[in-house]
Formats: C-alpha cells, structure tokens, sequence
C-alpha cells in the first residue's frame, strides 16, 4: 500500500482503525505498553532475516475472518523499498511517485505453506480493501505478482466486486504485456494458477480486443484452476477459438479455430 511521504500511518491511527472495525482485530503487538513509536526490546520481527527488512522495526498483526496477516512499515519506523512498477491501473504516472513509502501486507507466519490459497489470498486482499476505504492518504496499492500499482478508487471497486461474487480483478492482480513474437501475454496469473495466459497472433493485433478477451478469460481460469488439454471457446465477437495447454505446460495459448 503505497502512500506520500510523510503520510504514512502510525500504530495508533492503525488502533484507531481497528477501533471502527467489525470484521478485523488486532491480534498481536509487538510494542505491548511501550507506546507509540516503540518496539518492545525482546521482540523479533518476523521478516528480520530476510530482504527489505529494515521496515520490520514497526509492525502489527491483523486478524480478518480467522486469518492472520502482518502489516509492516508504520511510521514513525523506517518505510519498505519503494517497489519497481511496471504496470499502472488508474495511477498515472509521475516523478514524485518515485518517493511513495509503502506499508506491506502479507500473510502471517501461522498461514506457511497456505500463504497462496485462495482463501488466504481472500482474506488479505479484504484487508488491503478495508484498510484503503479508511486512510484516504493511500495513493495506490502495489501487487508484486504483476508488478502493477493500482489506484485506490480502482482496487477499492474491483477488488469488493470480486469479493461479493463478480468476476477476478484481471486489470491490477494480473496484467498484459506485448511478446517479442506479437502475442499477448498475460503477467502475475502463474502465481493463482501455475499458468500464464498467451493470446497468439493474428488474433492479438487488435490490442484492446485481445485485452478484453484476456480479462474474459483470466476470470475463467481462475475459476477453474488452469487447464492440461484443450478447450474450444466462442469470443464474445463469436469467433471460435481453442485455448489449450499441454501437460505441466505453464502457459495457456488462445488461438483461432
């Protein structure tokens, strides 16, 4: 979550946050009675070994729907690695975003092993949603899979529409990028599924045809988990197409019949 300098919020704008909340609570924190802009003394942090790990100094955990997760980065506390954007939905480019100080979310310790079920990835999308409703500060949030930062107003419409039964947030979860040979293909549906999704020539020439088709059919393989075989489609133009992949294959090409 990707906020200006200088606005990023602190442990108790989080409480606060906590405080108007029903369906989320806090469930761990390592400050204790220390106070705002402490860290308790004997307290590891759970990513400390790792990369981007300076912004551990401030953390809570969160609980939504019996799922922990860590958020990281809160002020006064140093801000994470401000991450390389390659794809942007409704957040228009510009030199001050260079200086965006993000908060990380993710999964908590407890969920290892589970961190990329559909149920956990839910839940922390749910809270990444909630807490953007609530800190109009927010400027955009980054989802690493697809290395896309997706405006606040955006992800706040597509994510809730997800999560009350429309159809998969293709444009931000996942995005599309031009091949060396023409196609489309798509970036970040590996991580949901283990493939990728390639739209091949000439059926990828119209660039803003191929797009809706692939949004139309990241929703489908989402739901359905992937394919190994082949499977014939009908594009909404009504032109018949064949999708396929062969076994262990990681990419799903889409071609004219």
């Amino acid at each position: 979550m990707l906020f200006a300098p200088g606005r990023r919020p602190t442990r108790a704008a989080l409480l606060e946050f906590l405080s108007r909340q029903h369906a989320v609570s806090l469930s761990h924190d390592p400050a204790g009675e220390a106070g705002d802009g402490l860290v308790a003394a004997e307290y590891d942090a759970p990513h400390a070994n790792g990369a981007n790990a300076a912004c551990d100094a401030m953390w809570l955990e969160l609980l939504r729907d019996g799922l922990t997760y860590d958020l990281r980065g809160l002020a006064p506390g140093p801000a994470c690695d401000t991450p390389d954007i390659a794809h942007r939905f409704d957040f228009a480019a510009d030199p001050s975003h260079a200086a965006l100080q993000p908060l990380d979310l993710r999964p908590g310790p407890h969920l290892s092993g589970g961190e990329r079920s559909m149920p956990v990835l839910r839940g922390m999308l749910a809270l990444a949603r909630d807490l953007s409703l609530h800190f109009a500060e927010m400027q955009a949030v980054y989802w690493g899979p697809s290395r896309s930062a997706i405006g606040r107003r955006f992800f706040e419409s597509v994510v809730t529409a997800w999560l009350e039964g429309g159809a998969f947030p293709a444009l931000g979860l996942t995005a599309f990028e031009e091949t060396a040979e023409g196609a489309l293909q798509s970036v970040g549906l590996a991580f949901w599924i283990g493939q990728e999704l390639r739209i091949e020539p000439p059926l990828s020439t119209d660039r803003v045809a191929a797009t809706r088709l692939g949004v139309r059919l990241v929703n489908h393989l989402v739901i359905i988990g992937g394919i190994a075989g082949s499977e014939r489609i009908v594009a909404p133009d009504g032109m018949r197409l064949v999708m396929e992949a062969g076994p262990g294959s990681t990419v799903v090409r889409v071609r004219r019949e």
